[in-house]
């Protein structure tokens, strides 16, 4: 697979931080990237999504959102990509049956704008790249 770098999904995030096993394909994906140079991204809208389960009471282990995730961030050494608004607009138009979650289709968007594969669990994004429309490692 050849892209610019990984894409992290929040999901994949969060199995990564509490420490739950993941795909051995998906941490060797991680692994293969860093060593040729490429980024390790995580979308500003996981920051939102964790943000949002936090104020839901979803994830209670998780104090301080904000501190949470530049941690991961910083440990991970990894870039937090932000949203513009063609980026916003290119989530409205993706092409093919895509999912119907807005901050999913901004990731899928945001993947497909900087030609990085997306790390996730998720199976509609996993179903939208096994049908060619964006590159995925699952975990």
């Amino acid at each position: 697979m050849t892209t610019d770098g990984l894409l992290l999904d929040t999901c994949f995030v969060l199995w990564l931080s509490a420490q739950q096993p993941v795909a051995r394909s998906a941490v060797e994906e991680v692994t293969k990237v860093r060593k040729a140079g490429g980024s390790i991204s995580i979308s500003a809208m996981s920051a939102w999504e964790i943000g949002l389960l936090v104020a839901k009471g979803r994830l209670p282990y998780i104090k301080s959102p904000l501190a949470w995730f530049e941690r991961f961030v910083k440990e991970g050494k990894a870039e937090v990509v932000g949203v513009d608004v063609e980026l916003l607009i290119e989530s409205s138009f993706l092409p093919g049956a895509v999912h119907n979650d807005p901050t999913d289709r901004i990731i899928i968007a945001t993947a497909r704008a900087r030609n990085m594969a997306v790390v996730t669990r998720d199976r509609a994004i996993l179903a939208y790249g096994a049908a060619g429309y964006v590159k995925t490692v699952r975990c």
